[in-house]
């Protein structure tokens, strides 16, 4: 079933995993598609839906996001569609979790801002915790770069011929 829309920010009830929206796994699929079938010409936006089941209308909605952020270009016109921005090397998962999801820390402690207005921060040191988390997954995503997941990709799908345009 495709996704029609953006979902709102969810709260994480007790017990629950944090987990990211539709906008960022959505946005790294199609994103990682792009770069896997653009080579020299623009992709157009029906041809990632079609191959990552997303719909049209939710795939521009992230496209403008990526191209905000400026990781994408749009190309108008016959054989339009979208291009990276920047070289493949110079994208990491950070970047493309970070346009589409904003911050992805999952613990907003006021005690690590010098202006959180937290009361305890001078003796908490829990906050340490919090920091170390936060720090730990905005490190891991950004030395995932975008290349290492089409490399990923091209093995997992094409293993038999290692060409670049897998069309399974």
């Amino acid at each position: 079933m495709k996704h029609q829309e953006l979902s709102q920010t969810n709260t994480v009830q007790e017990g629950e995993k944090v987990k990211l929206s539709t906008k960022g796994r959505y946005g790294l699929r199609a994103l990682i598609d792009l770069a896997q079938y653009s080579g020299d010409a623009p992709v157009s936006i029906t041809s990632i839906s079609a191959r990552q089941d997303i719909s049209e209308r939710y795939l521009e909605q992230l496209m403008s996001m990526l191209k905000k952020a400026g990781l994408v270009s749009s190309v108008r016109g016959a054989g339009g569609g979208y291009v990276l921005a920047k070289d493949i090397k110079e994208i990491s998962v950070g970047d493309v979790l970070r346009a589409l999801e904003g911050s992805l820390e999952p613990v907003d402690c006021a005690g690590l801002d010098p202006g959180g207005g937290c009361q305890v921060s001078d003796n908490c040191v829990t906050k340490y915790v919090w920091q170390r988390i936060n720090e730990s997954i905005n490190k891991t995503v950004d030395e995932i770069g975008l290349d290492q997941l089409v490399d990923e990709s091209r093995r997992k799908n094409c293993p038999e011929t290692g060409q670049r345009l897998c069309r399974n």
